[in-house]
């Protein structure tokens, strides 16, 4: 499983093998079990998750007490409470397991040693974080832009295997629509 994460690396920075296994102290492997909770909302976020297999999802509980799944995260794809992380304060979100999954996780202290230990590890989340946040940009220029039809048509084209991997009612969340109102789309996107 960490050559799932060394081959990740390699796309952002260049380390040697004897790097990449010193590198790979600073993490653990967890295997969690699918609707397991990793982050509670309320509690220290104290990780940060690298999917190796599986997925991962993050979500919020609305002022009507429904959860609003906020992001997924998928093979190779970070997840944290990102603001709690850094600050190292109560989660405004939680992150619950969708599939059975494996996972590298760290810590803050182990991850602002393997900062100084290896600076080429902050360029690497650089990289990981320009890319997310640009990933949050276009979503949030979609939602804006586009009608809830068109968004769901548009991300159906750009995911459609994750569009069928994921449960209707997590993926409608996320996009902002009822279950209902997804399975009409799906049924328009058949036709």
């Amino acid at each position: 499983m960490s050559q799932i994460f060394k081959e990740h690396l390699q796309k952002f920075i260049s380390v040697s093998d004897e790097e990449f296994e010193q590198i790979l102290r600073y993490f653990k492997i967890i295997r969690v079990s699918k609707k397991e909770i990793l982050q509670h909302e309320g509690k220290i976020c104290r990780h940060q998750y690298f999917v190796l297999t599986g997925c991962l999802r993050k979500y919020l509980l609305n002022e009507k007490g429904i959860e609003v799944t906020t992001e997924f995260a998928l093979e190779t794809w970070w997840i944290s409470e990102n603001r709690a992380f850094e600050f190292q304060t109560e989660s405004l979100f939680s992150i619950q397991a969708v599939e059975n999954s494996e996972i590298l996780t760290i810590d803050f202290q182990s991850m602002e040693k393997l900062y100084a230990d290896f600076p080429i590890m902050e360029r690497y989340f650089r990289f990981v974080y320009q890319r997310a946040f640009a990933a949050y940009q276009m979503r949030i220029k979609f939602l804006y832009t586009m009608s809830k039809e068109d968004y769901f048509f548009h991300f159906y084209d750009l995911y459609p295997e994750f569009v069928q991997r994921v449960p209707q009612y997590l993926l409608a969340s996320f996009l902002g629509l009822t279950p209902e109102y997804l399975s009409e789309l799906r049924r328009k996107k058949r036709s």
